[in-house]
Order: C-alpha cells, then structure tokens, then sequence
C-alpha cells in the first residue's frame, strides 16, 4: 500500500507466481496506451489481480488491459509527476495518502467521479470537491516480530512505539528508508503522529541509539533482513522485528506448503499507522475512456472481493468481502495513527529531510 511490492516478492520467496503474472498483463516501457482498444495502468510494484477477474473486465468492457509497474510507490509517484504531459498510460495506481499532495499539487490527475463511488466508505475517501482520485484499497503499516525468535529467548514482544526504544528489543528492529520507501514513510508518520513535532525526533534518536536498521526498501528489509518471513529464513535474515504491514502475517500462513495451524509472525498492534490507497485518471491520458472503466472496475464488488488475496490489503467498497485469513491472521489494527493529508502536506517534506539528517548521517 502503496504497500510497495510486499505481495509480488512475498509471493516469489514462498514459491508462487506474483504481479503481472497473476493477471495476465503485459509490462514495459511506453508512452501511452497508443491504441484506443488497450487502457494502460502505471502502478507501483505491488500490482496483482486475478487472471479471471481481468479477463472478465476486458470481456465486458471491450478494453484490453497492459500494466506497467514502476518501481517503489514513491519512484512511481515521481517519475508520472516527471511525464505527466506525456504520460506513459491512462490510469495511475498506487498514490497513498502519505503522498496524496504531492501528486494533487502536481496536476498529475483530471478530475472524474468513477460509478460506485458512493459505495466507498466514508472514510477512506478524498478529493470529495474535484474528484481527482478514487480510493481502492488500504492497510496498515506495523511493526511485525518473529514469533519463533522471542518464543526461543523468552523475551514479551514488543506492542507500541515506546517498548522498540527499551534496551530488550536493542538491535532487533529493521525499518525501510522513509525517503524512498512507502512503508518507511508510513511509520515515520506514525512516529510523528504518535509523539507530535515536538517530540518524533527525539523518539527516533531513541531509536537510534537502540540499534534501528535502516536499509532502502521493503523488499529488503522484509525478504532479506526479518529472520520470521519466508523469505527472510532463506537469507538467513537477523532481525526479528520489522515494519511491515497488518497483513503480513497472513500471507505467511496462505502461501506456506504446508500451511501451519497459527501464523509464524504476529503484529505489535501499537505500531501501526492507516494508510488509504488511490488511483486516478491521467492528465493527458491517451484513452480517457478507457481509463474511467478501468476505474469504474478497481471499486466494483467483483475486483474488490478479488483484491485482498492478490495484493494482501483490505477493499474499500461497502460489502466487500473479507478472506476469512485475514479476520484470524491480519485484522485491522483497533486504533492506528492517522494523521490529516493536509498536515502530511504541509510537513512531510522536511520531516522526512530532517529524519535523513537524523537517521541516516
């Protein structure tokens, strides 16, 4: 969420096909969908969709579907800002709130009202005057811990910002660089939001001090640094306690052969901060119309019914339904940290300037 590329790397170390795979479409450079039969989605990393549920889209709709994933929702975000006058498709996927301005504030988007708007829950919506993204999923980003690891040393998880800065949890925890990570981002805006301006960059030298590992992505620190993840034992991963998602741990369970009775990781549930996930129609987009079904389509029922066990995040459309999984392993966090996208605007490029100098000096 943007939940950067967390399903299509999770899927490979367990040993299934991810992304563009799992749908069917195609990927690659271009500019433009160039053919007023095919819409292009530009999406970050994290794209997955059910091979049928598109095929059942391009059937009705007449439209074939060609995705070009960009990288890291922040890479993403920035290079369609750097070629929105000549965009490289029709629809964007993947803008959270954590970068919603940015986006806003760049006329990446033309305003248009996608059908069943109205079935989105109010509190995931945004853009209410102008109607220039239409929210499709969120999740949480949380701190996620190794349960096989704290079992063994006999050590209490931790379950809130202030347990990582106790010297018990010292050298345990990896986090993704809130430069150019989105979950990075996400939990430096819980941190801020948990202890205010005043007080986020003293809790983060605390952190600091404690041994916090900072690397650049979340496929790194999840798939390579967190010894609980699949991927993580195979790299022989060290760090019992990285940030993630609410959602992880069922992945953990879905994907496993054979698939255990409990999940090998849980979730410190006082860590998390809510992020909302958007896509909108490009300016300048080659297809428009193409673009407004294909956003007609990502809030219908049968794509979000379909989006939880593909992209491991929960829908936003009233009814949807939710995997049974993910109600045992992942719910959503009871009391996130969430922060107004006017006050993530106003304050999120030096804070995350001012966390650089902090944490990365």
């Amino acid at each position: 969420m943007s939940i950067t590329k967390k399903v299509t790397v999770l899927a490979v170390g367990l040993g299934m096909a991810g992304g563009l795979a799992a749908c069917g479409s195609s990927s690659g450079e271009g500019q433009g969908s160039g053919d007023s039969k095919t819409v292009t989605l530009v999406s970050h990393d994290s794209w997955a969709a059910s091979k049928e549920v598109v095929a059942a889209f391009e059937k009705s709709s007449g439209y074939k579907v060609r995705v070009l994933e960009d990288g890291d929702a922040g890479q993403a975000v920035n290079k369609a800002i750097l070629t929105k006058d000549n965009p490289q498709g029709d629809v964007f996927f993947g803008v959270d709130n954590t970068l919603l301005s940015r986006a806003l504030d760049n006329g990446l988007f033309q305003p248009y009202e996608a059908k069943g708007s109205d079935l989105v829950l109010p509190a995931y919506r945004a853009d209410q005057d102008e109607h220039r993204v239409t929210p499709v999923d969120t999740g949480d980003v949380c701190v996620n811990y190794d349960k096989a690891y704290f079992s063994k040393h006999k050590l209490t998880p931790p379950d809130s910002f202030d347990d990582l800065v106790k010297p018990e949890y010292k050298d345990l925890l990896v986090t993704e660089n809130a430069g150019s990570s989105s979950p990075g981002l996400g939990f430096l805006l819980g941190t801020a939001a948990k202890y205010g301006d005043g007080g986020w960059e003293g809790y983060w030298k605390k952190l600091e001090a404690n041994g916090v590992k900072v690397v650049d992505s979340w496929e790194q620190a999840y798939n390579e640094e967190f010894s609980g993840s699949a991927g993580g034992k195979e790299a022989k991963g060290d760090r019992p306690l990285v940030v993630s998602y609410a959602s992880s741990p069922p992945a953990e369970v879905i994907y496993a052969d054979p698939q255990p009775s409990t999940a090998p990781t849980g979730v410190a549930g006082g860590t998390c901060f809510r992020q909302v996930e958007y896509a909108g129609l490009l300016s300048n987009a080659k297809n428009p119309e193409g673009g407004k079904a294909l956003l007609d389509f990502l809030i219908g029922k049968q794509f979000q019914d379909d989006m939880p066990l593909n992209m491991f995040v929960y829908p936003v459309r009233e009814g949807a339904q939710i995997p049974e999984a993910f109600a045992k392993y992942g719910p959503q966090a009871k009391d996130p940290q969430t922060m107004d996208p006017a006050k993530i605007a106003d304050n999120r490029d030096q804070w995350v300037k001012s966390w650089t100098s902090l944490v990365l000096k």
